[in-house]
């Protein structure tokens, strides 16, 4: 199984804290998709003809794609891949562009999942994020969505907005309830430093919650979480039973991908490509049937780091004896004493062959999978 990945680098405005590629210059716009399915043409071959059980479109914004554009992407795909009949096919969409016009259309091609970057529900925080959209087309966007026939929803939110206290933040959950939803991405602000935010608080006109702060309202998010029946599967990401993310689920489960587009990474297993992230190169590179990417393979270490770091994030955790058997590495006794001092602080706990993070743990998941990397 495999997984096929396209970043659509458009965006109509700059959101404050974003640092992926984008641009807001939508000129380039159609010959950027007669690029995107030149590469998809000359990389057929990268996947070795596996099935591919999902396909993502992600950007930047793909909603401002017009619906033709997304077909002719997807009619290439399948024209040249081996596609599971059942793939999961997801689109990020802004609340602004999934006008109810968009949203019939956008029924009419073979996406069966959307997912919409609401981010929040309360106005005053999304203009200071620099949404394109208001809360009231934030609820209109999920509950036309909902109404035109599409069973799996996800939406994004953010946490860890400085405020005086948790009542915006518990609002946005109680918001997200009744919208009732299948799937919710939760992230904390982080401030990047090439972003407004960065730019920001270099210059002293924007202070970040603090660490506590924020860590309260993870732990908000989780309680509330469970108490409404959504399963944390990874640390960012809850689901209604059966409605995990497989797209996602496949990045880290260690799952090849094909990335397609300018700044898209691919993985086979054993090597990583990384697409220069310039929209008007990449366009003329693809122009003369030239691949504009950076190779980078991957040591042993490289991969038995890279598996501890996605999977510790995950339900189902880091399996031990996996990574016995494919690296040579056991952590029960490379990591001996370090792993009894998790267990001891109910950071994790191990379960036959398994090693997982308690929700304690999960707030330090990071350094927690750096603690126990593989050093070269």
């Amino acid at each position: 199984m495999a997984g096929l990945y396209f970043h659509i680098p458009f965006c109509k405005q700059a959101c404050h804290y974003c640092d992926f590629h984008f641009s807001t210059n939508t000129t380039t716009l159609i010959p950027m998709v007669d690029a995107l399915k030149r590469e998809l043409e000359l990389r057929k071959d990268y996947l070795g003809g596996e099935e591919i059980k999902t396909i993502y479109f992600g950007g930047g914004t793909p909603s401002l794609l017009p619906v033709s554009s997304l077909q002719r992407l997807l009619d290439t795909v399948y024209r040249l891949y081996n596609v599971d009949p059942n793939a999961e096919i997801t689109l990020e969409a802004n609340p602004d562009d999934l006008t109810p016009i968009k949203i019939r259309e956008l029924r009419s091609l073979p996406i069966n999942r959307l997912s919409i970057g609401t981010q929040s529900f309360h106005g005053e925080h999304l203009s200071f994020m620099n949404r394109a959209h208001n809360a009231l087309e934030a609820r209109n966007s999920i509950r036309g969505a909902k109404q035109a026939g599409f069973q799996n929803i996800s939406i994004d939110l953010i946490y860890g907005v400085p405020a005086t206290d948790h009542t915006i933040w518990r609002k946005d959950l109680e918001e997200l309830f009744a919208l009732d939803v299948q799937h919710v991405s939760c992230y904390a602000l982080t401030v990047e430093p090439q972003t407004v935010l960065g730019n920001w608080t270099k210059k002293g006109k924007f202070k970040p919650a603090e660490d506590e702060f924020t860590a309260q309202q993870f732990e908000i998010l989780l309680e509330e979480m469970k108490k409404h029946g959504f399963i944390q599967y990874e640390i960012s990401n809850f689901c209604k039973p059966g409605f995990e993310s497989k797209h996602n689920s496949s990045y880290w489960q260690g799952v090849k991908y094909l990335g397609i587009g300018p700044s898209a990474h691919s993985f086979n297993g054993v090597s990583r490509q990384f697409n220069i992230a310039h929209n008007h190169q990449y366009i003329t590179a693809l122009e003369k049937d030239e691949l504009p990417f950076t190779l980078e393979n991957l040591s042993l270490e490289d991969q038995a780091n890279e598996y501890m770091l996605t999977t510790l994030r995950t339900i189902w955790g880091t399996d031990l004896a996996y990574l016995k058997n494919q690296f040579n590495l056991d952590l029960l006794v490379s990591q001996k004493e370090y792993l009894a001092e998790l267990q001891q602080r109910n950071l994790a706990e191990i379960s036959g062959n398994k090693l997982k993070l308690t929700d304690a743990g999960k707030l330090l998941a990071d350094q927690i999978a750096l603690d126990l990397f593989v050093m070269k």
